[in-house]
């Protein structure tokens, strides 16, 4: 419900007020997006930065969708999905706060429908988010921010590339290596054992991370475990030897 008395369509509780992150430090300082932005800079966009809080499995925004905004994550984890005209689905990535989410359609000239589904990973995910005409008459006054947007596309797009080429070029137990790294360096904590990652996946969708079958990236998991360079704890995994999945990696 938002302080209007209304509801958005996902059921999300929205905060809509001009002074909503009166008391709270800007998130847009802490996102690559804004990193040359000054506080005071930031601070003139407060006044239109929706702010919404989703449970799990809950969406942000839905493939498909013709609106025009542009998303930050705040706190918690939000996961982009496609699916099929069979109602396949697909874990395209997993994204975490500060990061940005929905910029395609915000940039898109032609106003394009969104190309995948966000859904929320945990209970308490939340997001700011602004609309298209508010963000580019900010950029107006302050168009070197569209350098900083046009390096976050960049990585985006690099990063888009990289793992097509490692569809191509390497075999699973090299893609899961790395997958598990890359979730380490962005999820993991320190613990005695090693590095805790708390993936808080399922098998189907890990796999679907690795762009593999279940049994295949079951067997690898299994081999990683045997070798002891891993342990799966439910949900999570632990990393005992991160150095010999960086060597699998590059195999």
């Amino acid at each position: 419900m938002t302080d209007d008395g209304h509801t958005d369509k996902d059921g999300a509780m929205s905060l809509e007020t001009p002074n909503a992150f009166a008391d709270e430090e800007n998130i847009l300082l802490h996102t690559a997006l804004f990193k040359q932005v000054s506080p005071s800079e930031a601070e003139e966009l407060l006044p239109y930065l929706k702010h919404a809080a989703y449970d799990k499995g809950d969406y942000i925004f839905s493939e498909g969708d013709t609106d025009h905004r542009m998303y930050l994550l705040e706190r918690g984890r939000v996961k982009l999905v496609r699916t099929s005209s069979d109602d396949r689905v697909q874990l395209l990535s997993i994204h975490a706060p500060g990061e940005v989410l929905g910029e395609i359609p915000v940039f898109d000239p032609n106003g394009g429908p969104r190309t995948a589904s966000a859904v929320a990973m945990s209970h308490g995910t939340c997001v700011v988010w602004l609309e298209h005409d508010t963000l580019f008459s900010w950029l107006d006054e302050h168009p070197r921010v569209a350098i900083d947007m046009l390096q976050v596309m960049a990585n985006r797009q690099r990063d888009n590339n990289e793992r097509i080429s490692d569809l191509v070029f390497m075999d699973v137990p090299a893609r899961l290596a790395k997958t598990l790294l890359n979730l380490g360096s962005r999820f993991g904590e320190p613990v005695e054992q090693g590095l805790k990652v708390p993936h808080d996946l399922t098998q189907e969708e890990l796999a679907q991370l690795v762009g593999s079958s279940r049994e295949t990236v079951n067997k690898a998991l299994m081999d990683f475990s045997n070798r002891g360079w891993i342990a799966r704890d439910g949900r999570s995994i632990i990393i005992f030897q991160p150095g010999m999945l960086i060597r699998r990696s590059r195999r």
